[in-house]
């Protein structure tokens, strides 16, 4: 068997991807990374009532969905091939091999037992999701307590945390799975395939085995024919990695209880690395503060002596002042618009005489009617004023524009021209 092969990701042949535990804030929450597949791991507990044919036994559930969060080609709402493939596996590595003393669930014989659950959610599929998943069941039920509880007579108490400590499972051993991918009818040989890799495989072996060397379950799929030493192979190399992962597990539960039994700080986000973009955290950098005065007198003695000249006010204007040596003052400078404006009002002031000397008889004529005058600001308006036993009049008032006092001071000189041929 021809094992030298060159890997995309430059692994040799036997070598798994790194291995990343993380616990969150709760008992039993936990993610589990394996290279950049990403499995998060929930566990629950409830009270209900045992099976009939076991009813001094707990009851153990599994569940594991795959999200098209995790990989586009994963279809929400319907359980693949694949999907229904991976539940069955996880059942007999964690609840066939009897890796959790279910007896020790049972709180009354026949009424009262504890179902736990144990949720698997594929965050990120890069491959080998069996091997993640088992990881990840197994470390949450390892960090997982329940609550616990007394028994008087027929009632049954439940206690909090805060009452008392919670419980952690009894568990026998922890079984993990270990996958091969097989090339070319089972000439070349891989361990933890990751995607790229599983899509040009021809067959694959799980082997689940404890660090004990005894081996829970087996399974091969794809449909090729594997001899007798191949196997025998493979669960030696399994040996291996099982006991390695089984030692990773056991330092970061350790590390976990160290942790939550000093105060510190633990959870999902005191996880992330530091000095990353993504990081939450920074580690303070020591300061020295022991000679600042000595060195601010330093700073002081080298620098420079400041400048003896004081800036006067300088008096443009009466009530104006001006401090150092800068702009003119400019406050009493009219804008050329205002200029223009000054200007403008001037020869609307001189048109506004020449229109009263004008319509002086005009004016006099309306006055002598009894009719008032109303002025306004807008530039044409009509008012309908009701007066006793007289007809509306209407009338229209004058504006100060240029356009509508040019119109009225062309009538009065029509009619000078008039009196003048009649003279």
């Amino acid at each position: 068997m021809n094992l030298c092969l060159q890997r995309l990701d430059g692994r040799q042949t036997y070598d798994y991807r790194n291995i990343r535990i993380s616990f969150g804030t709760d008992y039993g929450c936990c993610i589990v990374e394996l290279g950049k597949t990403r499995v998060l791991g929930q566990v629950s507990c409830e009270l209900v009532s045992p099976k009939l044919n076991r009813a001094t036994e707990g009851i153990l559930f599994f569940n594991l969905e795959l999200s098209q969060m995790a990989a586009p080609a994963f279809e929400p709402g319907r359980q693949s091939d694949l999907l229904v493939k991976l539940n069955r596996l996880l059942e007999r590595c964690l609840r066939n091999s009897k890796c959790i003393d279910t007896e020790s669930l049972c709180v009354v014989a026949g009424e009262k037992v504890w179902q736990i659950r144990v949720d698997l959610h594929l965050l990120n599929h890069d491959g080998n999701i069996i091997d993640a998943a088992s990881i990840a069941a197994i470390v949450a039920l390892c960090h997982f307590r329940r609550p616990d509880v007394s028994v008087q007579g027929d009632e049954v108490t439940l206690y909090t945390p805060e009452e008392r400590d919670p419980v952690p499972l009894s568990i026998h051993h922890m079984p993990i799975c270990v996958s091969f991918a097989f090339f070319q009818q089972g000439t070349y040989l891989l361990v933890d395939p990751n995607e790229r890799e599983e899509c040009v495989m021809d067959g694959l072996l799980v082997i689940a085995m404890n660090k004990h060397r005894e081996i829970c379950t087996i399974q091969s799929s794809g449909g090729i024919m594997l001899l007798k030493d191949q196997v025998l192979r493979c669960s030696k190399i399994a040996g291996v990695k099982v006991a390695e992962i089984t030692e990773l597990i056991l330092k970061a539960l350790e590390n976990d209880q160290k942790v939550r039994k000093e105060g510190g700080k633990f959870g999902f986000a005191e996880s992330i690395a530091n000095q990353r973009i993504t990081a939450f955290k920074m580690e303070k950098a020591p300061i020295d503060t022991s000679d600042v005065e000595e060195k601010a007198e330093e700073i002081i003695a080298e620098a420079e002596p400041p400048s003896e000249v004081v800036s006067t006010p300088v008096l443009w204007t009466p009530g104006t002042a001006q401090i150092g040596e800068g702009v003119e003052n400019s406050w009493g400078d009219l804008e050329d618009s205002e200029k223009e404006d000054d200007e403008g009002g001037g020869d609307e002031a001189i048109i506004l005489d020449s229109i009263k000397m004008d319509t002086g008889v005009e004016v006099s004529d309306i006055g002598s009617q009894d009719a008032p005058i109303i002025l306004s600001d807008s530039e044409e308006e009509e008012m309908i004023i009701l007066e006793p036993d007289k007809n509306p009049k209407k009338i229209r008032t004058q504006t100060t524009s240029a356009k509508q006092e040019k119109a009225p001071s062309k009538k009065p000189v029509k009619r000078r021209k008039k009196k003048r041929a009649a003279n």
